[in-house]
């Protein structure tokens, strides 16, 4: 994870969404992720909003400066992600792809959107928080800065129909075992972790 220019500075807000997850409000169609159809400030106050609410709380996520809120899709984002079927599994795609251009290009694999239709909205929005001190270290290994102070950035929004983590992805997991310097997040390989992540996958695929 890594990123560039701030959003906000917090302004007394205990989460900023962070400029690493800014690709998912734009309309650039390089990123093929979900995308978030309202402008990151208003979607930063409603995530605000509701956990100052209390009605979601912090979760604990793969490493300590790692949280998620599970929250209503309420920017009725759609579903990224779907099951794997003799039906659909001709159509899956794959390629290297990195995230930014800071970062290693990796072997994905995915369903075209085109190829599928409308997946619909999902009923959930997973949304992953670091810690201001870890969004430094990486932005300090990638020659950054996120221009926040607040306690918590919004780095990635996942839209799914479950209100719990589901496994990252296995590259993900292998591109975080490499380091800051890489676009990871330093945290080694935990193979229990890793297996659940292969079994989740072999049977779903992204959708973009």
């Amino acid at each position: 994870m890594s990123a560039m220019g701030a959003v906000s500075a917090g302004g007394g807000r205990e989460i900023v969404v962070d400029p690493f997850c800014l690709r998912q409000f734009t309309a650039d169609t390089s990123y093929a992720g979900a995308r978030i159809g309202m402008p990151p400030e208003e979607f930063e106050a409603q995530i605000n909003d509701i956990f100052s609410s209390g009605s979601a709380p912090l979760v604990d996520g793969y490493a300590p400066f790692c949280k998620h809120l599970f929250v209503p899709n309420f920017a009725q984002v759609r579903r990224t992600m779907v099951p794997i079927t003799p039906e659909n599994e001709g159509l899956l795609r794959s390629g290297y792809e990195a995230r930014t251009e800071k970062e290693l290009a990796v072997l994905s694999r995915w369903f075209p959107a085109t190829s599928l239709g409308d997946t619909g909205p999902a009923e959930y929005l997973d949304i992953i928080l670091y810690s201001r001190e870890q969004i430094r270290k990486e932005n300090a290994a990638m020659g950054e800065n996120s221009g926040s102070d607040a306690p918590w950035g919004i780095v990635s929004i996942k839209p799914q129909d479950v209100d719990y983590e589901l496994p990252m992805q296995p590259i993900t997991v292998m591109r975080n075992a490499l380091g800051e310097e890489h676009g990871g997040s330093g945290v080694p390989i935990e193979h229990k972790a890793y297996r659940e992540s292969v079994e989740f996958w072999s049977k779903y695929a992204p959708v973009k």
